[in-house]
């Protein structure tokens, strides 16, 4: 039987006193520091009960409290209890600031430096010097308190054919090489799962919803690669597929293999990469140089044959989404009010249709009424919500396809909304449309860009507390770097190739949520001027809903840019649907005026 959360707490807190600790820090990440981690490795989840994909919490023999951000504020109300955790805002009041101020001067904090970056390991100790002690653990508490964690799920590798992904392996890493060499590095340890499997032109199951392989990779100067991973795992025609220069390793020989590279320049991305990595290497006497994963511009940049993928896989997904959307309309208006768990198995049983599908880009945010205003709700299978009526419906959902990844949202109205919710929808549109018209030069970042998404939205005092872009991989993670859309400054620029989300909202607790989110294509744009302009090209294909739009709020040019957008909707999703559907479909694209 598993231990109560109560229980769970008290037992850390046991461990805390025999160690002779007064603190552990608990990250919502494992030694591969991705968003999305395997069930084996959910430690937060375990000591706190929150199923959200970003937080932390920091537990003292005490008392103890959980960060989240804004995405996670009403969410982790609902799952992790008052009475044991404290509520704080993960990015105004970070664990370590609040550990800081909770604890006496010279409390030792224990840290797993294998679930934190080396960036964030730095950081911590210098602003914590003379104030609390961090102490780097070995072994995590919760592994061994843990006395029902899940088994972890290893896949067996799929190689990916340059047809499907444009370049081989080996040209990869040649180029790669040549990088390292150029920055007077002798190697590099790549730890981002995404980076390895981009780089070896291999996929997995490892992970829900992320076509990955739990691994390590330690790339060369002249291009060759160590792969630690279980050889059983790998195709026997492997070696072949990678091509010359790949030497496939026991994972258990990692830590000797980096103790190894003594007098080597060896580069680690201090973002990705964890604290025990740069550790191991300075105690081995590596000289580390903190740069850049060199395998994240050339990833997120997407040749041709990716591109083509990608148009291709959100053509089909579409079509899946619009034929949900249709009979969502159809059911209603049949007097059905299907709850959120039966919503979101019907459009994933659409998805599957699809022959080239491998997975969910991640789970479905299936959201009626107050729950859409949880922007990454996650709906209980025992306990879904059910519809409420003249209110909305959010779904935000996305394929894992052998050819791209999607990810869309859609606020559909339920009854008849009122004037705010589409005062609101289509202050959110005008947002959207603004940033996927935009038009801005090379060097351009997506923090430069952010506000044009809320202008109208800052106009009549609203906001929302998320991003407005995120990368989108080709067959990999849905959440891709290093370039986004947001506040806060990155200094990556937007390139052309990378796919990235737009996907402004707006959110009123316990009522209702809006969200539009389409994945945009980064484009040269030809001008009649003398300098070369980069903009959007979407890549969803499925309708907006109409009825929730306010025509009054929009400009001639707002409503022409949708009426193009349904135009192309219904030029390439039409021939993919028929009967009800396809005469759904023509009404949803109609012009708006």
């Amino acid at each position: 039987m598993q231990a109560t959360l109560t229980e769970r707490v008290a037992a850390l807190r046991d461990w805390l006193t025999q160690q002779n600790l007064d603190a552990i820090v608990i990250p919502h990440e494992d030694e591969f520091l991705g968003e999305y981690i395997p069930a084996h490795n959910e430690r937060l989840l375990w000591a706190t009960d929150f199923t959200g994909s970003a937080g932390a919490a920091v537990i003292t023999r005490d008392n103890a409290a959980i960060f989240v951000d804004g995405r996670y504020t009403v969410q982790v109300r609902k799952q992790t209890p008052a009475d044991l955790f404290e509520y704080r805002h993960l990015i105004d009041e970070p664990p370590m600031a609040w550990a800081a101020q909770t604890l006496a001067q010279g409390s030792k904090v224990a840290v797993d430096i294998r679930l934190h970056n080396g960036a964030w390991w730095d950081a911590q100790k210098a602003a914590l010097e003379g104030k609390l002690e961090l102490v780097a653990i070995d072994e995590n508490p919760i592994d061994a308190l843990w006395t029902d964690r899940p088994v972890p799920t290893l896949s067996n590798a799929l190689l990916m054919p340059v047809e499907s992904v444009g370049k081989s392996s080996f040209d990869k890493r040649q180029a790669r090489g040549a990088e390292l060499s150029q920055q007077g590095a002798d190697v590099a340890v790549i730890t981002s799962l995404d980076s390895i499997a981009w780089l070896l032109n291999v996929r997995g199951a490892d992970i829900e919803c992320l076509p990955v392989l739990l691994c390590h990779a330690v790339l060369f100067a002249n291009g060759n690669v160590d792969f630690y991973i279980d050889a059983e795992r790998l195709p026997a025609e492997f070696a072949a597929h990678a091509g010359e220069g790949v030497t496939v390793k026991s994972p258990a020989n990692l830590k000797a293999d980096l103790a190894a590279l003594q007098g080597q320049k060896v580069l680690v991305d201090p973002a990705t990469a964890n604290a025990w990595t740069k550790i191991t290497l300075v105690d081995a006497g590596a000289t580390v140089i903190e740069s850049a994963d060199p395998c994240l511009l050339a990833k997120a940049a997407k040749n041709s044959t990716e591109i083509a993928g990608m148009k291709a896989s959100h053509i089909r997904d579409g079509a899946a989404v619009s034929r949900f959307l249709a009979w969502f309309d159809r059911v209603l208006a049949a007097g059905e009010r299907p709850n959120e768990h039966v919503l979101a198995e019907k459009l994933w049983s659409f998805r599957q249709e699809d022959s080239t599908l491998r997975d969910m880009s991640f789970h479905t945010i299936s959201a009626a009424g107050g729950n859409a205003a949880m922007c990454h709700y996650r709906h209980s299978e025992e306990n879904p919500g059910e519809l409420v009526e003249d209110s909305l419906y959010l779904v935000d959902s996305g394929g894992q396809y052998l050819d791209g990844t999607t990810d869309i949202t859609r606020t559909i109205t339920v009854g008849n909304a009122g004037e705010e919710i589409k005062k609101t929808f289509t202050l959110v549109l005008k947002g959207h449309i603004n940033l996927a018209t935009a038009r801005f030069p090379h060097g351009t970042t997506g923090s430069q860009l952010d506000a044009l998404a809320r202008q109208h939205l800052w106009a009549h005092g609203y906001d929302y507390d998320h991003g407005t872009g995120h990368g989108v991989g080709h067959f990999l993670n849905v959440h891709e770097g290093p370039a986004r859309i947001a506040k806060p400054a990155n200094p990556i620029a937007l390139l052309p190739g990378m796919v990235l989300s737009n996907e402004p909202g707006y959110y009123r607790a316990d009522a209702f949520g809006i969200r539009i989110e389409n994945l945009e294509l980064v484009v040269e744009v030809e001008t009649a001027g003398d300098m070369s302009v980069l903009g959007f090209e979407s890549l969803t294909r499925a309708p907006i809903d109409k009825r929730l739009i306010d025509p009054s709020l929009l400009t001639d040019a707002e409503i022409a840019w949708l009426n193009d957008y349904h135009q192309k909707v219904w030029n390439e999703i039409s021939p993919l649907l028929d009967g009800e559907d396809k005469a759904w479909l023509e009404q949803a694209t109609s012009p708006l005026v």
